[in-house]
């Protein structure tokens, strides 16, 4: 089943990992998961639903009474992936519930695909059972059908994303998410915890949190004059397992982030969507316009925790955007020097305000500065990784086979980033070890080591 490739979306959600013995007679569902983290979560919430009622879920078409499709609708070319994946699975099954981001579009999906049973929108758990139900009704056997505490995971089983919010308050003009999912709603902080507690209970060694914003984490709350993500990743510490940030918009109370990571509580990991770096390109994405404060802020972060890897995506080739202001960029990111950078070329989304905006770059013009961009990232990531051989580092297994074992360490999240390959002594080894390893060799993104 297919997923959006990482050249339409740079935070891809992992490939899904699906082992669902099935029971004479249990009626079964596929499921497609397209896009980021976030709506692999809500796959994740959709399948242990149907899981407590009695269905099995299906790692294919052939062998599935339906199949659901969580679509992606954050970029058109997304939009046409996620309609190629609907049309795939009428093809090799017939019977499709079209869910998540682009169920928004109701028509847009039936326009193209009429023979769809049912569509919904973006975390419209309720619906979509209600069309599951309506297709293919339940068969629960009690006594049989047993779901386990954490529920259903699409992950491997040693590393889980934990979504701590929906929604965002933000208006950025060249995207649309706060239509397609709302403004900010934070979950309560006990229902979080308890979720981490599980999931570390059942034995997931690294939390990914994640959101639309995950810094704002609570300010939807009436009355509330902290920053409730402050003492949040403070409790997830405790746990025992990796904590990872992604999606931290940089407000000022992300320093207050930092001892926690020089302390070890939390990975010294942020992932930061800059988005561009001129004060002109972020004004007209009606973004905080403030780079070169975010430059003192950056020194100021690796002065308190000198291990601290910085992640963040860009986009080139905005409306309007100049030579002079892309050279801006390129000259930021030489004094950012930050260790993890994903690009994407600027693309009309249907519904964005930036659609609207004078001077569209030209796409020839957008793919030769989005080759600079990248040239000058995988650069500084060379010289950056070159700087680690000899190193001691931490890193923990995500697979082994007879050849190796991949990792990762603490700056690398699964799938965006890098990775370290031990090619000897893996013997042993399995998803979820947690190690030390010699740093031998470096490339362009990834690292070689030994473990000692």
């Amino acid at each position: 089943m297919p997923q959006n490739p990482p050249n339409l979306r740079p935070d891809l959600a992992p490939r899904i990992q699906l082992d669902s013995p099935r029971r004479e007679g249990q009626p079964t569902i596929g499921m497609v998961s397209l896009g980021c983290p976030k709506a692999l979560v809500d796959s994740e919430r959709i399948l242990t639903r149907l899981r407590a009622e009695g269905y099995a879920i299906s790692p294919d078409y052939s062998g599935a009474d339906a199949v659901i499709v969580n679509t992606c609708g954050f970029l058109d070319s997304a939009k046409a992936e996620s309609l190629d994946a609907i049309g795939e699975a009428l093809r090799e099954n017939g019977r499709v519930i079209v869910t998540g981001c682009l169920g928004a579009e109701p028509g847009y999906i039936t326009g193209a695909h009429p023979k769809v049973l049912a569509v919904t929108g973006p975390h419209q758990y309720e619906q979509v059972l209600d069309a599951v139900h309506a297709a293919v009704p339940p068969s629960p056997d009690p006594f049989v059908d047993l779901l386990p505490a954490t529920g259903v995971s699409l992950t491997p089983r040693h590393f889980s994303y934990l979504k701590i919010s929906e929604g965002c308050n933000h208006s950025c003009r060249f995207c649309i998410i706060p239509d397609l999912r709302g403004k900010l709603q934070s979950r309560p902080e006990k229902a979080i915890l308890r979720e981490a507690e599980k999931l570390v209970e059942a034995g997931v060694r690294e939390l990914l949190v994640i959101s639309q914003d995950t810094s704002a984490y609570g300010t939807d709350w009436k009355g509330e004059t902290r920053f409730p993500i402050l003492p949040l990743a403070r409790e997830l510490g405790q746990l025992g397992a990796w904590v990872r940030l992604h999606y931290v918009y940089p407000y000022p109370h992300v320093r207050e982030l930092i001892p926690l990571m020089a302390e070890g509580l939390i990975l010294p990991y942020l992932d930061i969507p800059f988005q561009h770096a001129h004060p002109e390109v972020l004004k007209r994405m009606a973004r905080p316009a403030a780079a070169a404060r975010t430059l003192d802020e950056i020194a100021a972060w690796r002065r308190d925790c000198p291990e601290i890897t910085l992640r963040s995506t860009f986009i080139v080739g905005y409306p309007g955007e100049t030579e002079a202001e892309f050279q801006t960029l390129l000259d930021w990111l030489d004094e950012a020097q930050l260790d993890r950078v994903g690009c994407f070329q600027y693309e009309n989304v249907a519904g964005a305000r930036s659609n609207a905006l004078p001077d569209h770059v030209p796409a020839e013009l957008k793919q030769e500065r989005f080759d600079r961009f990248m040239q000058k990232a995988q650069a500084i990531s060379e010289a950056k990784l070159a700087a680690k051989v000899g190193q001691r580092l931490q890193v923990i297994v995500d697979e082994v086979d007879d050849e190796g074992a991949t990792c990762r360490t603490k700056a690398d999240a699964p799938e965006i980033d890098g990775n370290l390959f031990i090619d000897e002594e893996f013997e042993g080894f399995a998803p979820g070890d947690i190690l030390t390893v010699e740093v031998e060799e470096a490339g362009e993104y990834d690292l070689w080591g030994r473990p000692v």
